[in-house]
């Protein structure tokens, strides 16, 4: 299976409005649920008036699109890089899974899934 780096420094937050979302950017995920909404974005385009704030962030994708009947990806992936002590936080898409790892364990990460089979470009 093969995993994408991707290029761009990302921050997790908590917002307390989507209007304070940039939705012209070019990246972004946007989770709303009755407690909260939360963004991950490049860092460059992180809010200005976020509730809390995490930066720090790099991340891969699995490459291609993920067929639903597919079973265990993720966990695999984060099981992987649990028994390295490397904490995730984790996004999907309709069409794949993003994982994204704190910058100081990201190569390191990339290294143990490379490691364990996985391609990483």
């Amino acid at each position: 299976m093969e995993l994408k780096r991707l290029k761009h420094n990302l921050t997790v937050c908590k917002v307390e409005k989507t209007t304070d979302i940039d939705l012209n950017s070019e990246f972004y995920f946007i989770g709303k649920t009755d407690e909260e909404i939360s963004l991950v974005c490049k860092t460059d385009d992180a809010p200005k008036n976020t509730i809390e704030r995490d930066d720090g962030w790099n991340a891969f994708r699995i490459e291609g699109v993920l067929d639903f009947s597919l079973i265990g990806i993720l966990a695999k992936i984060s099981g992987i890089l649990a028994d390295n002590k490397i904490g995730i936080f984790a996004v999907s898409t309709y069409n794949t899974d993003y994982i994204l790892v704190k910058e100081d364990n990201f190569d390191r990460a990339m290294s143990v899934l490379e490691d364990a089979g996985y391609i990483v470009r």
